[in-house]
């Protein structure tokens, strides 16, 4: 086992050579981004981030840990470790939760060296044929709007014929893995956000504030009514809300992927449908409910740092913000109703750990009378979603969903609530193989948006 990092200057590194595939017995990293020296040589092989990590604390494997992964990072750049199927294996167990970068003394930015890692493994190492196909299909799919409508009608329609579940109960008697993938798909709403594009929602009462809501990509198809829930409750706390009609999926899960390239060009593309209203100075922030497209749209700049485009995400970044971030930054101007509920709050890792929001969704459910808000044990620990990691490391991803049930279970909570949509459906498939499946799963903001229509019912029948 692996228990340090040896490091040197860059001059005793060996020269990168141009054009040399990584997959090679020769070594090194090929052309384009790659793990740099002033990233990975900040990590003093302290060790403090291992405690931190979700796979090393459930495997005790250092490859597997923040620092063996940037060890192994190193050895490829000196030529000393080919990027072949072992190194490709560590950094896709990873979830990218960056739970290390809180836990880091010496602000190793790890979330730049598993993207750059990734990228050097998604422009050099052939996976097997069906794999690199499914991930291609399924990346670039995000990326176009017409095919997550034709492809959200389709699922929408298997699982209205009741398909979809005697599809999950068949896959039960053959294959575990494969019944807990089926678990994870995403419900299909009645009605898909894509139709609120183009629109604007106007402000109850005297307008505050104006911002722009970036609606997602897969959450236009099966979180519509937590995206409404987040415009009614902008609203009714005095914000006109507009919502850019060419908008796009944010590149999120690309940049996760190694597809900077495709992360860059929906980015532009979400630069063009925004850019009237932030280069006009007319509005006050970008609101979006998913901790993980907030993470990598506030860190646009990075993605871009060597494009002409750099000036334009700059701009963009600085107005993104999360719902909790902005709501609990401008205060909830209209109080909420009673919700009588005992509740417990799960940490998005990239709404904790990416952008150290905590306290901002916490402050706001104090608002809500009647709620009791029981802390979780290790909150802030990944409940194993990460985009698309519990579908292709659902072994994982499994263990770590049992983990956080059991916590949640300490908590006697009824209500789990989380401000990520891919957090949501990973506690949603938990609630349901649970010994008590009456819990509900909410966003922060479909919370406030309920107890709001309670105050509402309340105000109208005392009149």
């Amino acid at each position: 086992m692996a228990t340090a990092v040896e490091l040197s200057s860059p001059t005793q590194m060996p020269a990168r050579k141009e054009g040399v595939s990584s997959g090679t017995s020769s070594g090194g990293y090929g052309p384009g981004l790659a793990p740099a020296w002033e990233d990975f040589s900040k990590c003093i092989r302290c060790g403090l981030c291992l405690n931190a990590c979700p796979t090393y604390r459930e495997l005790g494997v250092e490859m597997d840990s923040p620092r063996g992964r940037i060890y192994q990072m190193v050895q490829v750049e000196r030529g000393r470790l080919p990027l072949d199927q072992s190194f490709v294996r560590h950094m896709d167990s990873c979830l990218g939760c960056l739970a290390c970068e809180t836990a880091c003394p010496s602000g190793v930015e790890y979330h730049k060296l598993i993207e750059a890692a990734r990228s050097q493994i998604e422009r050099f190492y052939k996976r097997p044929p069906i794999t690199a196909l499914l991930r291609r299909l399924f990346l670039q799919g995000l990326a176009s709007p017409v095919f997550l409508k034709t492809a959200g009608l389709m699922l929408r329609w298997v699982q209205r014929l009741g398909i979809e579940a005697v599809m999950r109960r068949t896959a039960k008697l053959f294959s575990r893995r494969l019944y807990n993938i089926t678990r994870l798909a995403p419900r299909m709403d009645r009605r898909f956000f894509f139709e609120q594009l183009g629109t604007v929602a106007p402000a109850e009462g005297e307008r505050r504030y104006r911002v722009a809501f970036f609606a997602g990509c897969i959450a236009n198809l099966s979180f519509s009514e937590l995206n409404e829930a987040t415009v009614r409750v902008l609203a009714r706390n005095g914000c006109e809300v507009v919502i850019p009609k060419d908008q796009v999926c944010c590149g999120a899960l690309h940049v996760h992927s190694g597809d900077q390239d495709t992360a860059r060009s929906l980015g532009r593309r979400n630069f063009k449908a925004f850019a009237e209203l932030v280069e006009g100075g007319k509005l006050d922030a970008i609101i979006t409910n998913a901790a993980g497209c907030g993470s990598v749209m506030k860190e646009y700049p990075e993605l871009f740092a060597e494009e002409k485009d750099l000036p334009a995400a700059t701009k963009f970044s600085s107005r993104v913000r999360d719902v909790t971030e902005f709501l609990a930054e401008i205060g909830l101007s209209r109080k909420p109703g009673p919700v009588a509920v005992r509740a417990t709050y799960q940490d998005p890792c990239h709404l904790g750990h990416a952008q150290r929001i905590r306290s901002a969704p916490r402050r706001l459910l104090q608002e809500v009378p009647g709620l009791e808000l029981i802390e979780l044990k290790e909150s802030d620990i990944c409940c194993g979603s990460a985009g698309i990691y519990n579908v292709v490391e659902n072994d994982m991803a499994e263990k770590l969903l049992a983990a956080k049930m059991d916590r949640v279970d300490e908590t006697g909570a009824e209500l789990v609530l989380t401000a990520n949509p891919g957090c949501m459906l990973q506690l949603k498939a938990g609630v349901a193989d649970s010994a008590r499946p009456g819990r509900r799963v909410l966003h922060v903001v479909e919370l406030l948006d309920e107890a709001y229509r309670k105050a509402e019912i309340s105000n109208s029948e005392s009149r």
